[in-house]
């Protein structure tokens, strides 16, 4: 049985897990050839392993206690909006212009180069695990202010994130918008708005989570330091800007000039 394992042990098993998962997305990608299904990959993965580990028993409690229930079910919408939004994208539409400016720039080593990609994100989903598990197992059975303040962060940003997407979707849609840059609503305030609340979704973590009783709690600052890490330098905000710069222009520079690059902020005129 797993439950017994302690937190360590039980971000080992989900690194494990995830590497098979991102195996399986590379293997995926290379066939289908769009490296955006890497990111339906995570997604799923993610959320599958952030789910199991809030709702897995601890302590005696022989049900999940209500917090590891709101939590799993947070977790749980979380990867099914965000992988069906990604996928849905990817099956539709043409490949994400980060994977396809990594794809001309890496050339004949670009697969290569995806593996280790891919891989190095299970790291990721790891630590992020760990930070909802230690917040799932909140000793104290009453609901805290801190509790309130956590989980109604997470659910506003989940909510934020999706507006983001939907506003971004509808503007694609209109064909009058062809070619043009989106810098109506939230990206207006942010260039990019939706790797905001997906940070700020893992910020509540360590709101319910750190008690100055519990050490262990502190453990959940992992996940808003990792999503920050991955969006903002790795994976997500470097990626896009240098793809739009390259295809957009002086057009993505005036609104680079404009639009605040990750936290919204009212459009510098």
């Amino acid at each position: 049985m797993i439950a017994p394992l302690g937190p360590v042990g039980l971000s080992a098993l989900v690194l494990a897990f995830m590497v098979l998962v991102m195996s399986a997305g590379w293997f995926y990608q290379r066939i289908a050839r769009n490296g955006g299904w890497a990111d339906v990959f995570w997604t799923y993965g993610t959320g599958a392993a952030c789910t199991v580990l809030a709702l897995l028993p601890f302590d005696g409690h022989a049900v999940p206690t209500w917090r590891q229930q709101i939590l799993g079910a947070l977790m749980a919408a979380w990867a099914l909006r965000l992988g069906g939004y990604v996928a849905a994208r990817v099956r539709h539409g043409a490949e994400d212009v980060r994977y396809a400016a990594l794809r001309d720039t890496w050339g004949s080593t670009f697969q290569r180069n995806m593996l280790v990609l891919l891989i190095v994100q299970a790291p990721a989903s790891a630590l992020l695990s760990l930070s909802v598990l230690v917040a799932a197992r909140v000793p104290e059975p009453a609901v805290r202010g801190a509790d309130v303040i956590g989980l109604l962060l997470m659910t506003t940003a989940m909510l934020g994130e999706g507006l983001a997407d939907r506003q971004m979707r509808t503007f694609r849609s209109n064909p009058l918008n062809r070619g043009r840059l989106c810098d109506r609503g939230l990206w207006a305030w942010s260039r990019h708005p939706n790797y905001f609340f997906e940070w700020l979704l893992w910020v509540g973590l360590p709101i319910v989570a750190i008690q100055q009783s519990r050490a262990q709690g502190w453990l959940s600052l992992a996940a808003p330091g990792v999503m920050f890490v991955l969006l903002r330098w790795v994976t997500g905000v470097p990626g896009l800007e240098a793809a739009m710069l390259r295809t957009r222009g002086d057009a993505y520079r005036s609104y680079q000039r404009r639009v605040s690059v990750f936290l919204p902020l009212p459009p510098w005129r």
